[in-house]
């Protein structure tokens, strides 16, 4: 069984929705997986019918289909604090208001609720994206952290996002959230933590992204593994670690992407330090059968040359499950 290769839309928004669904239909990727900003998706209009209907026939003129959409930007300000200019200049007029914090947190998880209908009015089951986090600011554990302030961060995430969640289980769609510096989970044990807050609720799991693993030094494997029935949607992303020159650090001393000083950064896929072979062998393994999708973050290299060389590294080297009762049995066993 062949995994559908899609393109992850948002590092194209600056372009028409129809330019890039007519760029990845001709380098031959399967699908979108389709950002809510520029023109892509306007999660708002999940009621309007010919709104939704539009956006499948562009697809389909493309050749082109869609598994899961994205709403990573609105989704970040749920929980965040501060809200701040940064967050202004990412967030939907609807969304940003008068810019005070806690209705832009309230806006915003009613835009995470209508996402999920407009990924029900699609067809689609998953809808990728961040969840914001109260203590990402304390992430460095001084002035030194009580325990209280972190229980309180997790409670915040967990009293925001139940009802989110609640309208994701009436329509029948997943929430995957991608573990990320800056989110209430970044990295192994704060996915831990999450999930537990969450109560462990089916319709919270995962988008699996191994360049954030990478450079944070978590086994993009060993995460599998451990979370292999959160996994519901996978990100294809390389990351470089540079440290060797004794100055650049991991957490990048605020450098700009692609400066050469940085500790690590985004690289095209398979030029970079996560182990592919491993990492989609491990994905037949736990039984994911999902979309494989490619998301462009290279900025030293032209996406126009790198999205679609980053395809054919991915059909390369993404082995198919094998069909065989052996390997499907291998498939089901999460020893």
């Amino acid at each position: 069984m062949t995994r559908p290769i899609t393109l992850f839309t948002g590092q194209w928004a600056d372009l028409p929705f129809e330019e890039v669904a007519g760029l990845a239909g001709g380098w031959g990727y399967d699908g979108l997986e389709i950002a809510s900003w520029g023109d892509h998706l306007d999660v708002s209009r999940w009621d309007d019918a010919a709104y939704v209907r539009g956006r499948r026939e562009v697809l389909a003129r493309h050749g082109l289909d869609v598994w899961t959409i994205s709403n990573h930007l609105v989704g970040q300000a749920v929980c965040d604090d501060p809200i701040d200019e940064r967050h202004r200049g990412i967030l939907p007029d609807r969304v940003w208001g008068d810019g005070e914090p806690e209705g832009v947190r309230r806006r915003a998880a009613e835009e995470m609720k209508d996402t999920a209908r407009m990924a029900a009015a699609l067809g689609v089951r998953t809808v990728t994206g961040f969840t914001g986090s109260a203590i990402w600011k304390t992430v460095a554990m001084f002035p030194p952290v009580p325990d209280s302030m972190i229980e309180a961060g997790y409670r915040d995430f967990a009293d925001r996002w139940h009802p989110i969640l609640d309208v994701f289980d009436e329509v029948g769609v997943r929430f995957a959230f991608e573990v990320h510096p800056s989110e209430i989970a970044y990295d192994y044990w704060t996915t831990r933590r999450a999930l537990e807050a969450i109560g462990h609720r089916e319709a919270f799991g995962l988008n699996w992204d191994p360049s954030h693993m990478v450079w944070q030094q978590v086994d993009p494997v060993g995460f599998l593994l451990d979370f292999s029935d959160r996994i519901y949607h996978v990100h294809c992303k390389d990351t470089k670690v540079q440290t060797g020159d004794g100055r650049a650090a991991r957490l990048s001393s605020h450098l700009p992407w692609a400066d050469p000083r940085r500790g690590w950064d985004f690289v095209s896929t398979g030029l970079g330090d996560v182990p592919w072979q491993r990492c989609f062998r491990t994905l037949n393994h736990i039984g994911y059968r999902g979309p494989l999708s490619i998301e462009w973050e290279d900025a030293g290299m032209d996406r126009l040359v790198g999205a679609p060389a980053a395809l054919e590294f991915v059909r390369t080297n993404a082995v198919s499950p094998s069909d065989t009762a052996f390997d499907a049995a291998f498939a089901t066993d999460r020893s």
